[in-house]
Protein backbone atom coordinates (compact mmCIF):
# COMPACT_ATOMS: atom_id res chain seq x y z
CA UNK A 1 0.00 0.00 0.00
CA UNK A 2 1.21 3.78 -0.39
CA UNK A 3 -0.70 6.54 0.90
CA UNK A 4 0.72 9.72 -1.19
CA UNK A 5 -1.61 13.20 -1.46
CA UNK A 6 -4.54 13.54 -3.31
CA UNK A 7 -4.26 14.87 -7.32
CA UNK A 8 -7.07 16.86 -8.74
CA UNK A 9 -7.12 14.14 -11.51
CA UNK A 10 -8.05 12.08 -8.57
CA UNK A 11 -11.50 13.37 -8.09
CA UNK A 12 -12.58 11.64 -11.66
CA UNK A 13 -11.38 8.22 -10.28
CA UNK A 14 -13.13 8.55 -6.73
CA UNK A 15 -16.04 10.42 -7.59
CA UNK A 16 -18.06 7.63 -9.75
CA UNK A 17 -16.90 4.81 -6.97
CA UNK A 18 -18.14 7.20 -3.80
CA UNK A 19 -21.92 5.92 -4.01
CA UNK A 20 -20.88 2.10 -3.75
CA UNK A 21 -18.37 2.73 -1.31
CA UNK A 22 -21.16 4.03 0.91
CA UNK A 23 -23.28 1.03 0.18
CA UNK A 24 -25.44 2.96 -2.17
CA UNK A 25 -26.06 5.85 -0.19
CA UNK A 26 -25.65 9.29 -2.43
CA UNK A 27 -22.97 10.48 -1.16
CA UNK A 28 -21.53 12.15 -4.35
CA UNK A 29 -22.89 15.45 -4.09
CA UNK A 30 -21.28 15.54 -0.77
CA UNK A 31 -17.87 16.01 -1.95
CA UNK A 32 -17.21 17.80 -4.66
CA UNK A 33 -13.89 18.66 -6.69
CA UNK A 34 -13.02 21.79 -5.18
CA UNK A 35 -11.83 19.51 -2.28
CA UNK A 36 -9.65 18.36 -4.80
CA UNK A 37 -8.29 21.42 -5.94
CA UNK A 38 -8.16 23.38 -2.85
CA UNK A 39 -7.51 20.78 0.04
CA UNK A 40 -4.25 18.72 -1.33
CA UNK A 41 -2.41 19.15 1.33
CA UNK A 42 -4.08 17.90 3.93
CA UNK A 43 -6.21 15.36 1.79
CA UNK A 44 -4.92 11.48 0.99
CA UNK A 45 -5.59 8.42 -1.08
CA UNK A 46 -4.55 5.27 -0.50
CA UNK A 47 -3.37 2.94 -3.34
CA UNK A 48 -2.81 -0.42 -3.96
CA UNK A 49 -0.98 -1.97 -7.33
CA UNK A 50 -1.83 1.45 -8.75
CA UNK A 51 -5.64 1.39 -7.75
CA UNK A 52 -6.96 3.66 -4.89
CA UNK A 53 -8.54 1.66 -2.25
CA UNK A 54 -9.49 4.52 0.11
CA UNK A 55 -9.20 8.44 0.69
CA UNK A 56 -9.36 10.94 3.15
CA UNK A 57 -10.35 14.42 2.44
CA UNK A 58 -9.47 17.00 4.98
CA UNK A 59 -8.73 20.31 5.81
CA UNK A 60 -8.01 22.80 8.75
CA UNK A 61 -11.14 25.00 9.92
Amino acid sequence: MQIRNVKQSDYYVVSPLINDWWSGRQMEDMLPKLFFDHFTSTSFVVEEEGEIIGFLIGFLS
